[in-house]
């Protein structure tokens, strides 16, 4: 007896799951756009600790690699621009920890030199030696695109309504950051 399988809907297939990329969720014409509001189920504490762990991460990272960027830059604007990046990052950053405090965990303090190269962060410091103003803004820029990835999967998450509160505050706050690097990059490459 044949018996015909049919695809589950209420599991993703591969090809949704692989469309959740890093390329996907940073790619232009996804810019600006919210993540889907359908979160899942509302997680543990331990679970939603560990999520803003991982945008702690991301933020210090972003931290460093403005830091970076505002040390290198020979352009008095862009040294504004990127300073102006590295405390928001550093805001968001201490934000998060004292929400992972609040969930009872133990708050990351340092970046992750996986998500550094991920973020560009690492590319930045070529882009930096030779103080081209245009290949840091695109660093920049890289970086802030997996910020909004990361940012966005956090949001997909269960997250209690407080923290996911706190989250799409910061998210916005990414965007913004990326949007400011974005149309200083175009900028220089005209």
């Amino acid at each position: 007896m044949n018996q015909r399988i049919t695809p589950d809907s209420t599991h993703p297939t591969a090809s949704t799951k692989e469309a959740n990329t890093v390329e996907e969720l940073s790619s232009d014409r996804g810019l600006g756009r919210e993540p889907s509001l359908d979160a899942g189920p509302p997680l543990a504490d331990h679970k939603v600790a560990a999520i803003l762990n991982e945008l702690i991460e991301t933020a210090l990272d972003g931290e460093k690699g403005f830091a970076l960027a505002a040390h290198d830059s020979k352009d008095a604007n862009l040294t504004n621009v990127f300073r102006q990046g590295e405390q928001s990052c550093r805001a968001a950053a201490a934000e998060l920890q004292d929400q992972v405090r609040t969930l009872g965990g133990n708050p990351e303090d340092h970046g992750s030199v996986k998500a550094a190269v991920h973020r560009g962060w690492i590319s930045l410091k070529s882009a930096a030696a030779v103080r081209d103003s245009k290949a840091i803004l695109e660093e920049c820029e890289r970086g802030e695109d997996y910020a909004k990835a990361k940012y966005g999967e956090a949001l997909r998450q269960g997250l209690p309504p407080a923290v996911r509160e706190l989250v799409e505050r910061q998210y916005h706050g990414v965007i913004a950051n990326h949007d400011r690097v974005r149309d200083l990059r175009n900028q220089y490459r005209s």
